[in-house]
């Protein structure tokens, strides 16, 4: 295995629109060169995240099922991804739910449709610390 591909970090996207995952994923593996992994439901994105130490976690607040809000509280309780930047791409812009979110733990929040630059950039911040 290449040096790179060993160190590179890793991104678990969860949205459960599948276009713009898969956008998501081109942009950053091409912007950043990271490893990213997707996730198209909330169960599947815990599932994941307990499982699997991530650099950082894009999550869609909604979702079916127990939505963005219960992925967030699940990967804030328990390792290996308790610190982990978690960084909420919604369309949602309502003030409250961004403050909800960023009180329960987020550490960023984007608005869709989200530019490429721009969540490369929100990325890499969070990637530093």
């Amino acid at each position: 295995m290449p040096r790179e591909a060993a160190t590179r970090q890793r991104i678990l996207i969860a949205d459960d629109e599948e276009s713009l995952r898969l956008l998501m994923a081109d942009a950053l593996s091409k912007e950043l060169k990271v490893d990213v992994q997707l996730a198209g439901t909330c169960e599947q994105a815990l599932r994941l995240a307990e499982t699997n130490p991530y650099d950082a976690i894009l999550l869609d607040l909604m979702m079916p099922g127990i939505g963005g809000f219960g992925v967030l509280y699940g990967v804030r309780r328990s390792a290996p991804n308790a610190n982990t930047p978690v960084i909420i791409v919604s369309m949602l812009a309502d003030k409250d739910a961004i403050e909800r979110c960023l009180a329960a733990g987020a550490n960023g929040y984007l608005l869709k449709p989200v530019k490429r630059a721009e969540l490369a950039r929100a990325v890499k911040s969070h990637l530093k610390r």
